[in-house]
């Protein structure tokens, strides 16, 4: 690999771990909600994608787009398999989580999907499907702040983690080509972070909330960010397309902060 991938991957840990920091504080400081807002914003597709563009070309990061609606939706099911498998633990939740993931991802990759819009329409079935099995099925309560004290070691370890786990996602993203730079730029690093690390600060309860807030702002935000890149990447350039999509993703994560202060409410008839 060229030496400017590596100054990049560098880049990455230290994006990727001040990102998980500040949304573990924030859902400790100010509750699950935000605290799952923040981790569900599109870090790792950003620094993704972003990094495919520069390493490789615009055309290859569009390319990549086409199966992250697909891919992020197992991010869905990787928060409901950790859901029923962590109050049996923090190891059981994210094994049998992960665990989930690489089997589903591996058959993703293995059908070589290649259609955006199918990619899209699988995407739209799986966000009711996750939302109502954990709002209405799992009916997991939201939670208020934690008391924490923080030192710098306990800090720096958060950020350490953090940067560790996401830079490991864009590293797999680079050698593996566009299929697999889709597959992994959502990869749930940011959820595997910052779940641990608010279970290891408020225990099953909290990081249950926390994973259901994340989970909804993961699915929405993330995706809609990958659709701002595919078409502004095209019509800007990997930089501008890039702060444009960074400005669109404020504006979905405005919505997603509504979603999770108001709920949504669905009737069948």
């Amino acid at each position: 690999m060229d030496a400017p991938f590596w100054y990049k991957l560098g880049l990455s840990f230290i994006v990727g771990g001040a990102w998980v920091t500040l949304s573990t504080l924030a859902a400790e400081r100010f509750g699950s909600k935000i605290g799952g807002l923040i981790g569900g914003l599109p870090s790792t597709a950003l620094v993704g994608l972003l990094f495919i563009g520069l390493t490789q070309s615009p055309s290859a990061a569009i390319q990549a787009t086409t199966i992250i609606p697909l891919s992020q939706g197992l991010n869905g099911v990787f928060i409901l398999v950790y859901l029923l498998g962590v109050p049996f633990g923090l190891a059981a939740g994210l094994i049998g989580a992960l665990s989930a993931w690489f089997l589903l991802a591996s058959l993703l990759i293995v059908s070589g999907i290649d259609s955006f819009a199918l990619s899209v329409g699988a995407w739209i079935l799986l966000v009711p499907g996750c939302y109502l099995t954990v709002e209405h099925g799992m009916r997991i309560p939201s939670k208020g702040n934690l008391k924490v004290n923080y030192s710098p070691g306990q800090i720096s370890l958060r950020a350490l983690f953090g940067g560790a786990v996401i830079a490991l996602a864009v590293w797999v993203s680079k050698v593996g080509g566009p299929l697999y730079g889709g597959v992994f730029t959502t990869f749930p690093a940011m959820f595997v972070s910052t779940l641990a690390i608010t279970y290891r600060s408020g225990g099953t309860v909290f990081s249950r909330a926390v994973a259901k807030s994340i989970m909804i702002s993961g699915l929405i935000n993330v995706v809609l960010y990958a659709i701002a890149v595919r078409y502004l990447y095209a019509w800007f350039g990997l930089l501008a397309g890039t702060l444009l999509a960074v400005v669109f993703s404020l504006f979905t994560g405005y919505l997603t902060y509504w979603i999770l202060k108001e709920g949504l409410n669905f009737s069948f008839r």
